[in-house]
């Protein structure tokens, strides 16, 4: 994905959870401007914290390092967030996965379908309506 279709879907990611009563910001230096890993997105409603690393495509296959997911998992936990990795298909809404049930390829990488994400990724609805008690039960 461009710099520029990244920062454009980070920003509409943003004021998704903005209107949803979150507080949200896009992290600027994510993606290589710092050796400090760091999330695209952080998003909260005061009880529920998000750190998120959003990708976009227009179609096909959307592509996660090893280190990136590695990266947002050790972030979250000494942020005290719950990581989630936000998937953007071109024509689709944003959809969510734990990095935990992500594909891992061979090489140690991990990738997501445009297929996987639309049948089996959380909605962005239903992360905003995730009790605290919920993502607790379920370890995520």
């Amino acid at each position: 994905m461009s710099q520029s279709k990244g920062y454009q879907r980070e920003r509409e990611l943003v004021n998704l959870f903005d209107q949803s009563g979150y507080a949200a910001t896009r992290v600027p230096n994510s993606g290589g401007g710092t050796q400090r890993p760091l999330p695209d997105v952080l998003a909260g409603d005061g009880t529920i914290q998000y750190a998120i690393e959003a990708k976009a495509r227009k179609n096909g296959v959307i592509y996660l390092t090893g280190s990136e997911v590695e990266d947002l998992v050790c972030f979250s936990l000494k942020f005290g967030a719950r990581p989630r990795i936000g998937i953007r298909f071109d024509y689709e809404d944003w959809f969510f996965f734990h990095p935990g049930d992500l594909h891992m390829t061979d090489g140690g990488n991990y990738r997501v379908k445009r297929e996987t994400a639309v049948e089996y990724g959380t909605s962005f609805d239903d992360l905003c309506s995730q009790t605290p008690e919920f993502v607790s039960a379920t370890n995520k």
